[in-house]
């Protein structure tokens, strides 16, 4: 596939909406597509198993249309009123009466979730039993890629183990120099790429929805009065800081708005997005510009993610999606090459340390951190301050600099996961 092709077709099936966080939405979809396997009168046991991944990330998270928190509700409602055809916006449309439906489902008894013992980062199985029969579906490598379906015994759909692996390996993207890829989006059209403008316009109303009152932990909010007080200045760093986390205080308390996600992450999306949006309110950029530089975000974020993983101990947002805006920032203000490069290095030297600890309110703050980060990097670079080769994991090219940030992941973090998780289960269990 031509270079050109292969950035757009990858933009495509990466920046879509959601609704509410993608883990339990993940939850939600495969509950939704189980219910449709099968014609039942009522349900008699759900068996719900979810990687520690997916339980992490979904154990403090406000569900949209509810004011509950958490996997249980959220896979309870796409059981009573989901449609899988909606696919991460399952959740959009649930009313007041399904709410109830759901809470009785749970407090039945009928409900039960666990965790699977698996290494998979995303997975999510199903196993629905009713006075009709019974059904499954697995959710696995992507938060909405169903690689198993059945309906009382029969096998609907069965995706090879090691298939989607393989189909995500032949990627050619995330094998080429950044700034390859970068001169290959300043040649596409606008045409090509205008549907980029779709989640800067999105993503910027949740934005704007946060900054009206106080949701959630309220950074983004308490930013902007800080703002209007003369206590904070209203310039790039602090209004990127101000729309990233009040996007996500509306976001992880459970407002019910899509967001355009990246890479399987809403908060990604917002984070690869509103700094872009931030320089777009200051500087008044043309639309093919602020289309291609969204394109360099996202793609950014993908590249680095494709290293990390989808989930990871590190948070994807300050290491990924911020890194996206800041490359970004640095290309909308003319960076060269090495600028460029630089911008990543000065990001990952920085944040690289940035766990994650889950979904829940207090995301706003690690938005809000990632958001004046991306800034500082690609104005550090734009100067020439860029962190020297072996300095730290940061190595001579911002490629290998990001195959370091990789196996530290990969290798070195995978205890760390398990740490957090138990920490985080023995919290909620006293």
């Amino acid at each position: 596939m031509e270079l050109r092709n292969l950035i757009v077709e990858t933009l495509k099936k990466e920046v879509v909406p959601a609704m509410g966080c993608t883990e339990p939405v993940a939850v939600a979809l495969a509950c939704a597509k189980v219910k449709e396997l099968i014609n039942f009168n009522h349900i008699e046991k759900v068996e719900v198993y979810v990687s520690p991944n997916i339980y992490k990330n979904g154990l403090s998270v406000g569900i949209p249309n509810t004011n509950e928190v958490g996997l249980h509700i959220a896979g309870a409602l796409g059981l009573i009123g989901g449609k899988s055809e909606k696919d991460l916006q399952v959740l959009a449309g649930i009313d007041e009466e399904e709410v109830v439906l759901a809470k009785a489902l749970l407090e039945s008894g009928k409900f039960i979730l666990g965790i699977k013992d698996t290494k998979e980062k995303i997975y999510v199985e199903v196993n629905l039993f009713t006075d009709q029969g019974s059904s499954k579906s697995v959710i696995k490598g992507k938060h909405n890629r169903f690689t198993y379906l059945e309906r009382n015994g029969e096998v609907l759909v069965e995706e090879k183990e090691g298939a989607s692996q393989v189909k995500d390996d032949m990627n050619l993207l995330y094998t080429l120099r950044i700034n390859e890829i970068i001169k290959e989006i300043e040649k596409i059209s606008y045409e090509e790429i205008a549907f980029m403008m779709e989640g800067f316009e999105m993503n910027e109303k949740i934005a704007q929805e946060g900054l009206k009152q106080k949701m959630g932990m309220g950074v983004g909010f308490n930013l902007s009065e800080n703002m209007k007080k003369g206590l904070l200045s209203n310039d790039l760093m602090n209004c990127a800081m101000m729309l990233t986390a009040a996007a996500s205080d509306a976001r992880m308390s459970g407002m019910s708005m899509s967001v355009m996600s990246s890479n399987g992450s809403g908060n990604n999306g917002l984070t690869a997005i509103l700094p872009i949006v931030a320089y777009e309110n200051k500087f008044n950029v043309e639309r093919e510009k602020i289309a291609k530089a969204l394109a360099i975000s996202h793609i950014m974020n993908s590249y680095i993610k494709y290293y990390i993983g989808r989930l990871s101990a590190l948070c994807g947002c300050g290491v990924a999606a911020a890194t996206g805006a800041s490359v970004a920032i640095a290309w909308l203000m003319g960076g060269n090459d090495t600028q460029i490069e630089g911008t990543i290095k000065n990001m990952l030297a920085n944040v690289s340390g940035m766990i994650c600890d889950g979904a829940k309110v207090g995301c706003a703050l690690k938005l809000s951190t990632s958001a004046a980060t991306a800034v500082q990097s690609a104005l550090l670079a734009l100067s020439d301050n860029i962190v020297p080769p072996k300095n730290g994991i940061i190595a001579e090219t911002a490629e290998e600099t990001i195959k370091n940030l990789g196996t530290l992941s990969q290798e070195g973090m995978s205890i760390t996961d398990d740490i957090i998780l138990k920490v985080m289960k023995n919290m909620q269990a006293s």
